[in-house]
């Protein structure tokens, strides 16, 4: 839908859910389409192309808001989204901290961001890139079976706007390419790995050849794993999972957890978590950046910042109402989709890179765990606790050595933080990143 088209639908139904009763409202518009392929064992196994929008409606009735979501555009559809909308509103308990944002809080100057690809790649150009990259993962000796490759492209649009005068719609792409294989046999054991690329661009993408290549040379390499003795000791996170402890720190600091006193930082703001010398970004205004936006889903302006600077916690992830709640100011973190309210969320974080190899960090662990895989949900934000099953590969002399699975890694996630080092393959990827990262002095339960 062009911009003038949604922005005139969006302001209609706000001005229909004013007339209906409603004290303020704000409305999003969420259009996409899409092309997916996937490839197994050599031929075309799924080809997909979807198209489709949601319309969300938010109204607020004094401190009560009502929240209704279709995909229904009709004029009968819109009638009905906004009955509903407002009679909810009229029957909730109130919430002192929901509503829009002041007008004077609202972003005035927004970035223009490199976020959207103006090619749209064709099903035969996709087909090939996942036939390619499978090929290439299944020619890996070793390789013995395949759960495919797959390649994909997308192009999304989201309007928002609002009673306080905010409206704004802005595009994005995205395209992915993955590839999983299998590698052994049932006599000797079988081992299954995976590698994918995202970008913004495709022209960003990895090379095909090389994702499948290193999905089954992943694959291979792990064959005749074995279980390690329990011990504490060293160990090292691969980037593809070190990136899961960023992760953890952004649940930690949501203000929705804070609010409510259940994260285990919910008293260390502007204290050290981490050694001196870390710091960890958030950069919503990074080019091509697969989380980039220019605004945030409240209309508030987004800005790069420091949520870790020298290794000292500066901020909660806040939207208006926990915010309120805190009684602070909204960082601009707030993202929503069309059937929910605004909730924070980061953009494009990472863990800003160290000053030596990866090599080097290794270079002096006598015994130590280099982690290739994490699974498990063992993560307590309450009180930090961690535990993971993992699998990778031991370190022995500061060189990293035969395969192994079936053990887990644990510890706490505040000792985990203030002994993280960062080594210096920084690469950014995935939206949330970090470069390989080592802790020493965790407990690793094998036999």
């Amino acid at each position: 839908m062009p911009e003038t088209d949604s922005q005139a639908l969006l302001e209609d139904l706000i001005d229909r859910a004013r007339k209906a009763g409603a004290d303020a409202a704000d409305a999003l518009l969420v259009d996409g389409v899409s092309v997916s392929v996937a490839w197994r064992m050599g031929a075309l196994e799924r080809l997909e192309r979807a198209e489709g929008g949601d319309i969300g409606l938010r109204v607020f009735v004094g401190n009560r808001q009502g929240i209704v979501s279709s995909a229904e555009r009709s004029p009968a559809a819109l009638r009905d989204l906004v009955d509903r909308a407002v009679a909810i509103a009229r029957t909730v308990p109130e919430d002192p901290y929901c509503g829009l944002a002041e007008p004077e809080q609202l972003a005035r100057d927004l970035p223009v961001l490199d976020s959207r690809d103006p090619t749209e790649p064709s099903a035969e150009t996709l087909t090939e890139m996942a036939r390619t990259a499978e090929d290439a993962a299944r020619a890996v000796p070793g390789v013995t079976n395949s759960e495919g490759a797959e390649a994909s492209w997308s192009l999304t649009s989201v309007t928002l706007a609002a009673s306080n005068g905010f409206a704004h719609r802005y595009e994005r792409t995205g395209s992915s390419l993955a590839a999983s294989v299998i590698a052994g046999s049932d006599s000797d054991g079988m081992e299954r790995d995976y590698d994918y690329s995202a970008a913004v661009f495709r022209a960003d993408l990895r090379d095909p050849a090389e994702v499948g290549q290193s999905a089954g040379e992943r694959a291979v390499r792990r064959l005749g794993a074995r279980r390690p003795a329990t011990i504490k000791a060293p160990v090292v996170f691969d980037p593809r999972i070190a990136r899961s402890l960023v992760g953890h720190l952004l649940g930690a600091i949501n203000g929705v957890a804070i609010a409510r006193g259940t994260s285990f930082l919910k008293d260390r703001m502007g204290e050290p978590v981490f050694a001196p010398g870390i710091t960890i970004m958030d950069d919503p205004h990074r080019h091509r950046g697969l989380k980039s936006r220019p605004c945030d889903a409240e209309g508030l302006p987004t800005r790069p910042m420091a949520l870790v600077d020298d290794g000292r916690l500066t901020t909660w992830l806040l939207d208006l109402r926990s915010a309120r709640q805190l009684g602070l100011d909204s960082t601009g973190h707030a993202s929503r989709g069309a059937g929910s309210p605004p909730s924070p969320g980061a953009s494009n974080v990472y863990l800003s890179p160290g000053a030596v190899t990866p090599d080097a960090l290794i270079s002096d662990i006598k015994e130590g765990f280099y982690v290739t895989e994490a699974f498990g949900q063992g993560i307590n934000m309450i009180t930090g606790d961690y535990s993971r099953g993992a699998a990778g590969f031991w370190i022995e002399n500061g060189e990293i050595t035969h395969p192994v699975s079936e053990c887990t890694i644990a510890g706490t996630l505040q000792e985990m933080f203030r002994a993280l080092t960062p080594a210096d393959d920084l690469v950014l990827r995935y939206g949330t990143d970090s470069p390989t990262v080592r802790i020493d002095g965790m407990t690793i339960a094998g036999q």
